[in-house]
């Protein structure tokens, strides 16, 4: 696969692959050994991928979740989704391409789904604000949830920004409100509410659309409170320890399973979601369905309740003796 964009810690593999490529374009009728070293290279950048991703620190996962060529929130709608129906405008401000808010089927279940939208190249990233929603994005997520709600149709959100916009201008039209309205309006839909966390899960740009009765991370997403750079610059006055805040915040997919506020992992190749999409948007598929089965029977009363419960015992905790 060739490589547009490497980050530090994948420069071995980088490396070797190069080399890789540099020998396939060679005459190998004129110099037959060097099949034998091709396999060879193959299989020694296999081995070293597996390892160096099998052992990821946390904030080398944060960026492995910030890979731009990693798949969008329009890849997975493409992919997972038919009979897709966006609808645009919060019906008070405007449209915001940072959030996509519309109607599609699943399986054979017709569902809403909400999700943020980044962009595959830089003008995308500046017409959807590189995946940071403004008030009218919430206020758009929120008319669909409310449809949603009215018409007993199942939730799916698709996570990935690294938080809400915090210009001026939005904190001027009501950013926190808007998020804060979709939670309260995500606490109380009478249908199930299903999260996936396909790459970052940044502050509450994310929890607005990402609060539900279950949250499904791939491996390599995170989900936290804020982010390490901004935990960094709040805590230590200097974002380039975002690394160290990064382990802190146990917000990658392991860390929140393990805290029981994940339900399920969704594992992806080695190097990244981006080296083999297809498998990655099967797992999606086939752990989205099973939750949607899952909680379609639950009468709408007890569903409101989980969801509440399930929120209380986020950040219980007991000590030892």
């Amino acid at each position: 696969m060739a490589r547009t964009f490497v980050m530090e810690f994948e420069r071995p593999v980088a490396e070797l692959e190069h080399k890789l490529e540099s020998l396939k374009r060679l005459d190998l009728t004129a110099q037959p050994d060097l099949a034998a070293e091709i396999v060879a290279l193959e299989l020694e950048i296999e081995k070293l991928r597996e390892t160096l991703y099998s052992s990821l620190s946390a904030w080398e996962k944060v960026q492995v979740s910030r890979h731009p060529e990693r798949p969008k929130t329009q890849d997975y709608i493409e992919a997972l989704f038919t009979d897709v129906v966006e609808l645009h405008g919060d019906r008070l401000f405007g449209d915001d391409g940072a959030m996509f808010a519309g109607l599609a089927t699943i399986g054979r279940r017709r569902v809403a789904v909400l999700g943020h939208s980044k962009g595959r190249n830089t003008k995308e990233n500046i017409a959807r604000n590189f995946g940071s929603p403004h008030p009218e994005g919430f206020r758009k997520a929120r008319r669909v949830m409310r449809l949603a709600d009215r018409f007993g149709l199942p939730i799916v959100s698709l996570l990935d920004t690294a938080g809400a916009y915090p210009g001026i201008e939005d904190e001027q039209r009501g950013q926190a409100l808007a998020i804060a309205e979709c939670l309260a309006t995500l606490a109380g839909v009478r249908a199930p509410v299903v999260v996936v966390g396909i790459g970052e899960g940044g502050s509450g740009g994310a929890l607005a659309i990402g609060f539900g009765d279950r949250l499904i991370m791939l491996e390599n997403a995170y989900y936290s409170v804020i982010s390490p750079e901004m935990c960094a610059t709040i805590l230590h006055k200097d974002a380039g320890r975002a690394s160290e805040a990064a382990a802190c915040l146990q917000a990658t997919a392991d860390d929140l399973v393990r805290l029981g506020i994940a339900d399920e992992i969704v594992r992806e190749p080695a190097g990244g979601a981006h080296r083999d999409p297809e498998v990655v948007f099967e797992g999606v598929r086939d752990a989205v369905t099973r939750a949607l089965d899952e909680l379609a029977d639950v009468p709408a009363d007890e569903l409101v309740s989980r969801r509440y419960e399930r929120l209380r015992k986020t950040g219980v905790y007991t000590e030892g003796d």
